[in-house]
């Protein structure tokens, strides 16, 4: 089976074309796959798929082999591929709208004088705030520096959705945060039924934040896309940032914007290719 490896700001993933080739077993494959001493090694497993209704469909499995909705790293790496492998119709187009677990999303590409895309654009969508939908087992209309009780101290923290589930806390110290401790745990936490994304960012200008992640399913990430979009509207929603701002993580920085316009957050960030290979059967 050929593949590709990708990565979005050292968020890294295992993309399989599949207009041409069949995974049997996704599940399995993404746990095997991804393993970093006996695998290719990667955060998870994405197939790049035919669509009906876009010009392909992306198919998201973290390294545990769970299925995730979405993945803003990974679906600006679906573009690049799909545009320079011209699937599905996108090969001619600064442009193209790709199949999620959270919808359809159109993205515009930023394309070098050799044909290579370097920069991508995507539209997320709008942050989803109320409980039920993100989900969290709290009451209200959003949950926004609610008291969190993990490891034994109290943390406040900001619910969002992006089409999949992030629980954002800010802190002044993110050196002191022990993310391999309060990672598993936030992420297990009974409050999530579907578990949760966790993101400490700490405040550098009313423009700019520095955050670290734990992701679910994978671990701690030196990039979260989605991530970082759920903690540009939690700094909006608190008042500690504008609505557009630069996100600096371990992998880099993205672009981010929550548009008062349409409500939706817009993120731009590189996508880059590692290397080709085949995996035995």
């Amino acid at each position: 089976m050929r593949f590709t490896k990708m990565h979005g700001l050292g968020n890294d993933y295992v993309y399989i074309n599949c207009f041409d080739q069949t995974v049997k077993d996704p599940v399995s494959l993404a746990k095997i796959i991804s393993d970093r001493h006996r695998g290719i090694g990667s955060d998870g497993l994405i197939l790049i798929c035919p669509s009906d209704t876009a010009n392909v469909r992306m198919r998201m499995f973290n390294a545990d082999g769970s299925e995730s909705q979405m993945c803003g790293n990974g679906i600006r790496c679906v573009a690049k591929y799909a545009y320079e492998h011209s699937l599905g119709g996108s090969g001619s187009s600064a442009s193209m709208r790709i199949q999620t677990g959270r919808g359809i999303l159109t993205v515009s590409l930023e394309v070098d004088k050799n044909n290579k895309v370097a920069k991508v654009c995507v539209n997320m969508g709008e942050p989803i705030l109320s409980p039920a939908r993100i989900p969290v087992l709290l009451d209200g209309e959003s949950i926004v520096e609610e008291a969190i009780d993990v490891l034994n101290q109290r943390m406040l923290m900001t619910c969002v959705s992006m089409g999949n589930p992030h629980a954002v806390f800010f802190t002044d110290d993110l050196s002191s945060i022990e993310l391999e401790k309060v990672g598993p745990a936030l992420e297990n936490h009974e409050l999530f039924p579907q578990r949760v994304n966790a993101h400490f960012v700490k405040v550098d200008s009313p423009s700019e934040f520095t955050m670290i992640t734990w992701e679910r399913g994978s671990g701690a990430t030196l990039a979260c896309g989605t991530g970082a979009c759920a903690c540009c509207v939690a700094a909006v929603l608190t008042s500690r940032c504008k609505r557009n701002v630069k996100a600096h993580l371990p992998g880099g920085v993205l672009e981010l914007n929550w548009s008062s316009d349409d409500n939706c957050v817009h993120m731009t960030g590189p996508a880059t290719e590692v290397f080709t290979g085949v995996w035995p059967d």
